[in-house]
């Protein structure tokens, strides 16, 4: 399993990253969207995960221009990591295409379950 994490914390991306190592995957590092995005142009992505508040283009623009796409990677999995707390913040991101959120810090199951649930219900890609 192949995941693009987009997060401008390198402790964040070190984390997450030490976790999926545990399950064997492995993590492509984004510090901003562009940079993601750019990566996904490149490379190829079972999932895709992407905090909400980074410099310049922020979380929820950068889903709504994966969604956007008109390919399959528009169609790829994405869970939101973020520390926001907001009621609506949920309902916000599903609006905007995510398939999940997650809220740090993250628990390696909760992170193992978003991902084995949002690719159950995509239907593609290896689950954890």
């Amino acid at each position: 399993m192949n995941v693009l994490f987009i997060e401008d914390d390198p402790m964040n991306r070190r984390v997450v990253k030490d976790m999926l190592d545990v399950a064997g995957a492995t993590m492509a590092e984004a510090a901003w969207a562009e940079e993601g995005l750019a990566m996904l142009d490149e490379d190829t992505f079972d999932v895709i995960l992407v905090d909400l508040r980074m410099p310049g283009t922020d979380g929820f623009e950068t889903i709504r221009q994966i969604r956007a796409r008109g390919d399959a990677k528009g169609e790829l999995p994405i869970i939101v990591v973020t520390a926001e707390t907001a009621a609506d913040l949920r309902d916000r991101c599903l609006a905007v295409g995510a398939d999940d959120v997650l809220f740090k810090p993250v628990a390696m199951d909760a992170l193992f379950d978003s991902i084995g649930r949002v690719l159950a219900i995509r239907g593609g890609g290896m689950m954890l």
